[in-house]
C-alpha cells in the first residue's frame, strides 16, 4: 500500500522529504507532481524501481527514460553537451521540456536507448520536485505517468493512490500541469521534435 504524502506546495516539509528519499533509497517507486504532469520516479541505481516503471507503463527497451535534474551542474554530469546545444537548452530551462542527448559514462547502461546510447534529461520548474531533488542529491529516474490505454497523463494524487495503491511505495500530493513535456532530440546535428507538449516547440523548429 502506497504512503500518501501531503507536501506543502511552497514550503515542502524537510521531515516528509526525508521520508520519501528514504523510500527511494530502499528501491522504492514514487509518483510525484511536476510542472507538466505526474511522473513515476526511482533512484538512479535502482534496477527494481526501473522494472516496476516498465511494468506499470508497459514500456519496451526503446523507451527513453528521463533523468530529472536539479540544475545544469547536475545535468552536465550525465549527458554530453556541446556549447551550441548548451545555449539552446539553457534558454528554455527550467521548464516543460525533455531533451534527448548522448549519455555520459555516469548513466547506468539499462537506462540507455539500446542503439543510440542516449537518455532524456530535464530540469523542472516545480517547488516540490526541486526540493525532493535537493534532498536526494542526484537525478531521479522518471517517466510520465501515462498508463496503457489512457490518452492523458495522470494529474490527481488521490486518483493515482486509488488506482496504483499496490504498485507504488509513495504518492506525493500536489498541484501539477496538465500536459506532458515537449520532447526534443538534440543527439544529432538537427533538433528533432519527438513530442509537442507544454513547452513551446518553436525555438527548435
Amino acid at each position: 500500500m502506497a504512503r500518501y504524502f501531503d507536501v506543502h506546495p511552497d514550503n515542502p516539509q524537510p521531515r516528509l522529504l526525508n521520508q520519501i528519499v528514504t523510500l527511494l533509497r530502499d528501491d522504492g517507486l514514487v509518483a510525484y507532481p511536476t510542472d507538466s504532469c505526474y511522473a513515476l520516479g526511482c533512484q538512479l541505481g535502482s534496477r527494481p524501481g526501473l522494472e516496476r516503471i516498465r511494468d506499470i507503463r508497459k514500456l519496451d527497451d526503446r523507451h527513453h527514460f528521463t533523468l530529472m535534474c536539479r540544475d545544469f551542474a547536475q545535468l552536465g554530469q550525465f549527458v554530453q553537451i556541446s556549447n551550441s546545444v548548451f545555449r539552446l537548452v539553457k534558454a528554455v530551462t527550467p521548464g516543460s521540456y525533455t531533451f534527448i542527448l548522448p549519455a555520459s559514462p555516469e548513466v547506468p547502461r539499462r537506462l540507455l536507448h539500446p542503439k543510440k546510447r542516449t537518455v532524456g534529461v530535464r530540469i523542472p520548474q516545480h517547488t516540490v520536485t526541486q526540493a525532493l531533488l535537493a534532498e536526494l542529491g542526484e537525478p531521479l529516474v522518471s517517466s510520465t505517468l501515462l498508463l496503457p490505454g489512457h490518452d492523458e497523463p495522470m494529474t490527481q494524487g488521490w486518483e493515482i493512490k486509488e488506482l496504483l495503491d499496490h504498485q507504488l511505495d509513495a504518492v506525493i500530493d500536489g498541484e501539477c500541469g496538465t500536459e506532458p513535456t515537449t520532447v526534443v532530440d538534440l543527439s544529432t546535428d538537427e533538433p528533432e521534435i519527438l513530442r509537442v507538449g507544454a513547452g513551446d516547440p518553436a525555438r527548435f523548429e
